[in-house]
């Protein structure tokens, strides 16, 4: 089958040296702008595509990048943690449409920053792979699996059992997807959307404000993932950035999750905006 893989992070990486590696013929390599990219070397030396067909997902939308790919005669798409959205244009090129790996349970966190959401708002927590529709991360669900959110989570340490939940759930499916056999479940109503702008709605933590303990731990952990930037406080002119360790007494970790104290049915979009002062 001929794939054209949209592919950034490590996620990306993996997935496609994992293709390669089973035989699997990639035509076309679709990467972030070179200052956007990581693993972006990695990637190219694991999928071994050749340097002319490679592309800027930045470039999706032009004439000349379809005419290309229309070239290649893709049959269909992979996109592993890739951040462009995928318009008709390039969808309708590949006949037996475009797969996603997104590190969210969806209909939860659809968008930006899944892991981030999954800690501030308390909803599940997982990896998705679905088809790609006109929608963001709305088309029909081939599998998911739920990722726990421990109480020591950081955003960051979620994230990484959620690359390594994408990675794996991946290569037990695909072989139902190349074959056409994958099932296709419509995703249930609800769920939540984050665009990459919403994190600043939560970054600056009021000192005059007052919070539930949870919430304000529940920010500092999720947004704790260096060396990015985390939540903030203001002193004068500067902020003061606040980056936070958790652990279990002793190490040793309780046989339940401590309860989070919102079920995930009932989880309110927006808990930590102005408004809820």
């Amino acid at each position: 089958m001929r794939i054209l893989l949209f592919a950034n992070n490590w996620v990306g990486w993996q997935i496609g040296a994992w293709l390669r590696s089973q035989g699997e013929e990639i035509v076309g390599l679709v990467l972030h702008p070179p200052a956007e990219r990581k693993y972006g070397n990695e990637i190219i030396a694991a999928v071994g595509v050749d340097g002319s067909n490679i592309y800027d997902g930045s470039q999706l939308r032009t004439t000349d990048t379809a005419n290309n790919i229309k070239r290649l005669a893709p049959e269909i798409g992979i996109s592993a943690f890739f951040g462009y959205i995928l318009r008709r244009g390039i969808l309708e090129l590949l006949p037996s449409g475009c797969v996603n790996v997104h590190p969210a349970f969806l209909p939860y966190n659809r968008g930006a920053f899944p892991n981030i959401w999954s800690i501030v708002e308390n909803t599940p927590a997982g990896v998705t792979i679905h088809y790609i529709d006109d929608g963001v991360d709305t088309g029909d669900i081939i599998a998911q699996r739920q990722v726990r959110v421990d109480p020591t989570d950081t955003g960051e340490s979620l994230y990484r059992r959620l690359e390594q939940s994408s990675v794996d759930l991946f290569k037990e499916t695909w072989i139902s997807i190349r074959n056409g056999t994958a099932p296709r479940k419509p995703q249930p109503p609800g769920g939540s959307l984050h665009r990459r702008r919403d994190v600043a709605e939560i970054d600056e933590i009021d000192l005059d404000r007052t919070y539930t303990a949870r919430d304000l731990i529940n920010v500092l952990r999720a947004r704790t993932f260096p060396p990015y930037k985390s939540a903030y406080f203001k002193s004068g002119n500067s902020k003061v950035f606040i980056q936070i360790q958790l652990q279990y007494e002793d190490g040793q970790k309780p046989q339940q999750p401590i309860d989070s104290g919102q079920p995930a049915e009932m989880h309110r979009p927006g808990l930590l905006s102005r408004d809820s002062k």
